[in-house]
């Protein structure tokens, strides 16, 4: 019987593993309704907002940028990682046009929150 490497078949019976080895990545995000319009809130812990982009066409946000290892130099080697990181890029699709609402962006916590509100001329 052929031996597999232990790493191959971690990768191909856990979910995880495989999505870690993916090169780009998508954040989790809740959307919600306010009463000016919308809040879209994305999971971007260890995420610096200088390495965030967020892109706007019709209906369609567009966050994407990269969460960079800045400790793993630190290390001699690695037991587990579960945290993805490089490029990551998520799109939803909001149920109006947003390209002309006004965006407004903080980070708290570890969240990405892209308040959409629409304009007293729209």
């Amino acid at each position: 019987m052929e031996k597999w490497p232990l790493w191959w078949i971690r990768a191909v019976s856990d979910p995880q593993a495989c999505a870690a080895s993916r090169s780009t990545w998508q954040p989790n995000v809740d959307i919600y309704r306010t009463a000016a319009g919308w809040l879209a809130k994305f999971d971007l812990a260890g995420v610096r907002p200088a390495d965030v982009e967020i892109l706007r066409e019709g209906a369609w946000l567009r966050v994407r940028g990269q969460r960079r290892d800045l400790t793993a130099r630190r290390a001699l080697a690695s037991y587990s990682l579960e945290i993805n990181y490089n490029q990551f890029e998520r799109a939803v699709r909001l149920p109006a046009e947003i390209e002309q609402a006004a965006m407004r962006t903080e980070f708290e916590e570890g969240m990405l929150l892209v308040w959409l509100e629409a304009t007293a001329d729209r």
